[in-house]
């Protein structure tokens, strides 16, 4: 297999850091993006202990939700002098605030998600895409969730902004059609990441509470199924993926035993 160069956004922790170690273990290029630089400072440390490609991987701190930002991060690769393609785009950055009812919901939170799971996917894609097309191909991973198909109770704007990667995902299947760059939808269910924890402000009990009583998925079992998505023959696309538990029927039905 040729070495891909793979942009993992949101790469300092959950899903973004699993796909980060699957793809370094297997010979890629990273370039991570995250907004805690120590915390991709760290993982460089472990995969090149582990691998012994230090100058593989190149970290940045980028806030998605900040296109300047975003931009100025593109250039400053650019200037390395890398030529102007990437092969993957993992989109991973994300985060969830909440679980009030609409009508008791928090401007701040619905802000906080409507900018990083939204506008963030759309600056970076928006930046990225174009290089993948003058390439020739490349593939495009969003991460979503199941909470995209299925609204359940106090999910309301997260679940609308998940929504809205989904249909993201659709429009882009359609307007890169002949291009040879491939879009795939990543709707994952219940992982016990530092996501319910990001939602509860902290609140350590509360996120633990989650995932008790079933085995919810790793993050590591998500980035397995995108490293595969990335990796397939040029000619097969697999456009829209939903990954769950054993024990997880819908987005609210879980069998806790």
């Amino acid at each position: 297999m040729d070495t891909l160069t793979v942009l993992i956004t949101g790469a300092s922790s959950g899903i973004g850091e699993a796909c980060a170690e699957v793809f370094a273990r297997n010979g890629h290029k990273l370039i991570l993006w995250a907004r805690r630089i120590d915390r991709l400072n760290s993982f460089v440390q472990r995969a090149s202990s582990a691998t012994g490609q230090r100058d593989n991987i190149l970290v940045q701190s980028v806030d998605v939700r900040d296109r300047a930002n975003v931009q100025q991060a593109i250039n400053s690769w650019l200037k390395q002098g890398n030529a102007e393609h990437i092969d993957v785009l993992i989109n991973n950055a994300g985060l969830s605030r909440g679980l009030a009812p609409f009508h008791e919901g928090s401007y701040e939170d619905w802000d906080e998600m409507i900018d990083t799971n939204i506008k963030g996917l759309i600056n970076v894609s928006r930046e990225i895409i174009p290089m993948m097309v003058t390439g020739g191909g490349g593939t495009v991973v969003n991460i979503a969730s199941i909470a995209g198909r299925q609204a359940y109770r106090g999910g309301n704007v997260y679940s609308t902004t998940k929504a809205a990667v989904k249909m993201l995902s659709d429009s882009l299947q359609i307007d890169l059609n002949g291009t040879g760059v491939r879009v795939c939808n990543v709707d994952p269910g219940l992982v016990e990441t530092e996501f319910s924890e990001v939602r509860f402000r902290g609140d350590k009990e509360r996120a633990a509470n989650v995932y008790k009583g079933y085995t919810p998925l790793s993050a590591m079992d998500v980035a397995d199924v995108v490293y595969f998505v990335a990796t397939r023959p040029r000619h097969v696309a697999i456009q829209d993926v939903l990954i769950t538990p054993t024990d997880q029927a819908s987005v609210n039905i879980v069998n806790k035993h």
